[in-house]
């Protein structure tokens, strides 16, 4: 394994380099051409079986070990974010108003580099190595679940995948068994009233008193409906009927985001919603229309696998903690990957300690120490080295 990590090591040049070029060359969700063409080519130069356009704008590469034995996926994101970048980093988006505000880059450079490594170990690999470029993970429905059913994990015995963290120091590995990411749903409601003057309310149905009054009574699932042992998140993130100040709209339309781990706690909620929408428009005497999206499945991380990935982490060099950490309320459809196969999904810190201030993922000053990266490589690296050893 300390020719491996070596490798990596003498290969963590080419891997900044990458980075920075995607970090320049952003393409949003369902619009990526360049970016798929470049791990495409990437690929083909180390000769490995190449497979485009999988699931729509997906990359499949294979590698062929020297040897007979499982098959270990590897998955990575490329996708990149509708936000316009704020950092003064030499290598920012040329891309106005895109930009790649969530580590996407850095998990394709990871890859890239690391299937570089393994390649040049081919040889002495027992099994096989299947890189799984996604395209779209930022919007639904997502690129996982149609690269799946192009046949993307057709084979593949086992699915290991890690995300860059930039609130997490550069040296920590934090990972979860069970539930580790949860189920993002959307859903929107519009209030159909009747409008008029400000100065009549009596002749009108004023649908923003209905929206307010139907803000605070879907807050009350969480707090009084689900029991306080389950986590569960209602939000509600925008609220629009844009009138002048002296006229009663006459329709008024919010929009919000359900987060749950668990699937009964899911159906609960929105079976809630509607329950709580309904009688707070009865009451108002108006009318509505609700939508519900079901959007990624909870991420939930076998116990097994999880577990050995883990403990493969501790004698990772570079990595200086390895904690297991709270289920994290953000969505992944990586989650699609495990409910097919079995794997584990951690998360990479990608803090850089000296920094004054650090920003969140899908902020414009998101930025990540690109040191991770190599933790990152190593991580997977030897797991997956390691599982096609020990399955053999």
């Amino acid at each position: 394994m300390n020719k491996f990590f070596e490798l990596l090591d003498q290969a963590y040049d080419e891997m900044v380099e990458i980075r920075r070029y995607l970090h320049q060359n952003p393409e949003l969700s369902f619009q990526e051409e360049n970016t798929p063409k470049y791990i495409a080519e990437y690929h083909e130069k180390l000769g490995h079986e190449v497979r485009t356009g999988v699931g729509g704008r997906g990359v499949v590469a294979t590698l062929r070990g020297g040897k007979p034995g499982q098959t270990v996926a590897l998955r990575a994101d490329f996708d990149a974010l509708p936000i316009h970048e704020e950092t003064d980093v030499p290598f920012k988006s040329k891309v106005d108003g895109v930009m790649h505000a969530c580590g996407h880059d850095s998990h394709t450079a990871t890859l890239l580099v690391l299937a570089k490594v393994l390649n040049s170990m081919k040889d002495e690999i027992e099994g096989n190595v299947v890189f799984i470029h996604q395209h779209a993970e930022e919007v639904l429905p997502g690129g996982a679940i149609a690269m799946i059913e192009d046949g993307c994990l057709d084979g593949v015995d086992v699915i290991f995948g890690q995300h860059i963290w930039s609130l997490n120091p550069v040296g920590t590995i934090e990972y979860r068994q069970g539930p580790v990411m949860a189920a993002s749903d959307f859903f929107n409601v519009k209030i159909q009233g009747r409008g008029g003057h400000g100065s009549q309310p009596h002749k009108t149905k004023d649908s923003v008193v209905i929206g307010a009054q139907l803000v605070g009574n879907i807050q009350q699932i969480v707090s009084r409906r689900v029991d306080p042992l389950d986590s569960a998140v209602i939000s509600i993130g925008s609220f629009e009927a844009k009138n002048a100040p002296n006229v009663i709209a006459d329709s008024a339309t919010l929009s919000g985001t359900v987060r749950t781990f668990k699937e009964e706690t899911r159906e609960f909620i929105i079976e809630e919603i509607e329950r709580i929408i309904k009688g707070t428009c009865l009451t108002g005497n108006v009318d509505y229309v609700y939508n519900y999206q079901k959007g990624y499945p909870a991420v939930v991380n076998p116990q097994e696998e999880m577990e050995f990935v883990a403990e493969i982490a501790k004698g990772v060099p570079g990595v200086t903690s390895v904690e297991e950490c709270v289920p994290h309320m953000g969505g992944e459809d990586f989650a699609y990957y495990l409910q097919k196969v079995k794997g584990a999904f951690f998360f990479t810190g990608g803090q850089n300690p000296e920094w004054k201030e650090t920003y969140p993922h899908h902020h414009p000053k998101f930025d990540i120490d690109e040191k991770g990266m190599l933790i990152a490589a190593k991580t997977l690296g030897a797991a997956t080295l390691t599982y096609l050893k020990n399955n053999n």
